[in-house]
């Protein structure tokens, strides 16, 4: 039994001893194909696409892993085309192989048709696993296939779908707002791990969902990772629920399970900046330096946004001055918080010292030279830019429209349209504002034809700028047809819609679309009860004016303002209670601006109250002392009652200080360009031929005055 053992050990031993002497020479070649395989892709990683060549063709000997990493290394480096030639030319491919070149495709979809050639490859495969089924759901998901990814879905194999597959579904349809097909997709899951928790987490913050957010994010229990804990604390901040947030974030330092990472501490800085609460935003500065997160130039970046919000320019800049390394976003947040102090100076000797601008650099300070009024800067930065992309050229024409110099925006959108560049929704809603403000309904047609011709007339913002036009412009049963063909109609559509309605007198119609509002759960909001009362006042409804007036406090929160207490003046004063629309004003929580004066004083010359027009005139002048319409109201009232001595002393008063009341305007459209008329005015340039013109006018009015007399 012994030999036996021993017989069959030497004769293993033998074997083995053969094959030893055999590979030996094999080896040292295997393992430099294994070497020169590491290099290729440390080179594409690295973006050393020669090297890697050059290794490539000098191996005498190539593996299928060979061939693999040439292929990853063009794809990593956008040579797409190179890369499939090197697939096209393996003598031989494992399933890795294919994968490798449908990633390659599924990476680089902008620059070929990526996603076709991906699924061609994917057809053709003669062996699949979960890796080629993933990477092809996650081309259709790029490529916003919904409809080819949920065939593709339920075409996989069952123990590949979770959870990754599951993963790239549900993000696929959170990312196109559908959230009740993500949700479907969680909820039958097998096995769902953190990433998934974390998806859906942040889906239904972003929807607005906080309580099933919250219910999610309370079962994960202690695998909540950063993201998770980010999506949660970003929800309630952006949803208005600041308090909850914080809190949040006070209890995940607590429990200390998690890193404390820059992003979460970026969403607080935003939150407290763009809502005002300095206290905290300070606290976690605070913590931030205990930390030893002050060299973070991204946490730097975001702690100057909140302080420029705050108003507190000068510790931005302490804080920008105090940062060993600067990115081009440091430079770009600190010119932004000068321009939002009216610090343009600042702003620009800032942007003057820059190394490098990119294009939000240019476009914060054309806003910034925009917001003085100083268009003609505008232009020549403008002008002075290496690269002009679609914010630039809104940043111009928003700020022409913000100066009313309407014509001059729609002029550079026409130079905008001969560059071929595609205009965003935020330049088209610029543009419709001109229009509105120049009451011309042809241009706002023509403007409406060009969204259409974009396909851009199903976006939301769009579609209320399009209800507000046709509103300012009288259309109103064009105004109400876009109205109603909006699918989600947003607190924003209906406030155009009911303003629309006041202020072309259909009162009745204002506030059964109030109500409907009410009805479908939406909340009013400040704007939405300034259309409201007009509408009452439009229609002389003194006791509904009264009604929805005490209920924006009462029943939906909203805090009457200023211009809530002009509607109510005006409302009271047309309907002839003067002495209720005064006591009104006294009992004001805070001093009523021009605008609620104006409108008593416009009321009193309407019921020839010259007690109440001498009250409001005084109050007027005691804001703004040179305010022609003041003295021209009050001599008008005491002209109509008989008071000629005291009608005379208000005009000497007003000739003494040389006020001068504005001149009217009116303006009409001729050949497709407004043309503006002044009252007294010479300068028009076809004056001379207008003069006979209104001659002729002046002399047939007065026959006209004189035969109406003999009448």
């Amino acid at each position: 039994m012994r030999k036996f053992r021993f017989s069959i050990i030497l004769k293993a031993y033998s074997t083995s001893s053969a094959q030893t002497i055999s590979e030996s020479t094999a080896a040292p070649k295997k393992f430099s194909v294994y070497c020169d395989n590491i290099q290729i892709t440390r080179h594409g990683r690295n973006g050393n696409i020669r090297e890697a060549e050059s290794l490539f063709r000098r191996m005498p000997e190539k593996s299928v892993v060979t061939y693999t990493a040439m292929l990853s290394a063009y794809a990593n480096n956008g040579q797409i085309t190179n890369a499939r030639r090197v697939f096209d030319e393996m003598p031989q491919r494992t399933v890795a192989t294919w994968n490798a070149m449908i990633t390659a495709y599924v990476r680089n979809m902008s620059s070929v048709n990526g996603v076709e050639e991906a699924f061609r490859l994917f057809a053709r495969m003669p062996v699949r696993n979960a890796v080629s089924h993933t990477a092809m759901i996650m081309g259709f998901v790029n490529a916003g296939r919904m409809d080819d990814t949920e065939r593709l879905f339920r075409s996989t194999p069952l123990e590949w779908r979770d959870p990754y597959c599951s993963n790239i579904l549900m993000n696929g349809y959170l990312m196109i707002g559908k959230l009740e097909e993500a949700v479907r997709v969680f909820e039958v899951m097998v096995e769902k791990n953190v990433v998934c928790y974390s998806t859906m987490v942040d889906g239904y913050c972003k929807n607005g969902r906080l309580t099933e957010a919250r219910k999610l994010f309370d079962i994960m229990g202690e695998s909540k990772n950063e993201f998770t804990w980010c999506s949660m604390i970003d929800g309630y901040m952006k949803s208005g629920n600041f308090q909850d947030g914080f809190q949040l974030f006070l209890q995940m330092r607590r429990e200390g399970l998690v890193r404390i990472e820059p992003t979460i501490l970026t969403v607080i800085f935003e939150s407290c900046g763009r809502i005002g609460r300095d206290r905290e935003g300070c606290q976690v500065h605070g913590f931030v330096s205990h930390m030893g997160f002050e060299c973070d130039v991204f946490l730097c970046n975001s702690m100057i946004t909140m302080y420029s919000r705050f108003g507190c320019i000068d510790e931005a800049r302490s804080l920008f001055n105090m940062m060993n390394k600067r990115d081009v976003v440091s430079w770009n947040s600190l010119i932004s918080g000068y321009v939002q102090a009216g610090r343009i100076e600042e702003a620009n000797e800032l942007f003057e010292r820059m190394d490098s601008k990119d294009s939000v650099s240019w476009t914060t300070l054309i806003t910034g030279f925009a917001n003085r009024g100083l268009t003609e800067k505008c232009i020549s930065l403008f002008r002075d830019m290496p690269e002009r992309d679609g914010v630039a050229w809104t940043a111009l024409i928003s700020g022409f429209v913000n100066n009313g110099e309407y014509e001059e925006a729609i002029s550079w959108f026409v130079e905008m349209a001969r560059n071929a560049m595609r205009p965003e929704a935020v330049t088209l809603c610029c543009l419709l504002s001109a229009s509105a403000s120049l009451a011309s309904l042809s241009l706002g047609s023509q403007m409406h034809a060009f969204v259409v011709k974009l396909n851009m007339g199903f976006d939301l913002s769009i579609q209320n700028s399009l209800v507000s036009i046709y509103s300012k412009c009288g259309s109103v049963d064009d105004a109400y047809k876009i109205f109603k063909s909006i699918t989600w109609q947003s607190i924003v559509s209906f406030n155009s819609m009911i303003t629309g309605f006041a202020h072309n007198g259909y009162g009745e119609e204002a506030l059964d679309l109030f109500r409907k509002l009410v009805d479908g759960g939406l909340d009013p909001t400040d704007v939405t009860f300034i259309g409201v009362l007009s509408a009452c006042t439009h229609a002389g409804l003194v006791k509904e004016g009264w009604q929805y007036f005490k209920s924006m406090n009462t029943l939906f929160k909203v805090e009457p303002s200023p211009d809530h207490y002009v509607c109510m003046v005006d409302l009271l004063g047309r309907a002839g209670l003067l002495d209720e629309a005064t006591k009104l004003i006294e009992s004001m929580p805070f001093e009523p601006h021009i605008g609620v004066w104006g409108a008593l004083l416009g009321a009193s010359r309407t019921h020839m109250r010259p007690d109440i027009a001498k009250l409001a005139s005084q109050s007027i002048l005691q804001l703004e002392p040179n305010n022609a319409t003041a003295y021209v109201v009050l001599s008008d009232v005491y002209h109509c009652v008989g008071k000629r001595r005291d009608e005379e002393e208000i005009r000497l008063s007003k000739r003494s200080l040389g006020i001068r009341k504005s001149p009217g305007c009116s303006w009409i459209t001729v050949k497709e360009k407004v043309k503006l008329f002044l009252s007294a005015d010479k300068s028009h340039e076809n004056f001379e031929e207008i003069k006979p013109t209104l001659g002729t006018i002046m002399r047939e009015m007065t026959q006209l005055d004189d035969c109406i007399e003999i009448y």
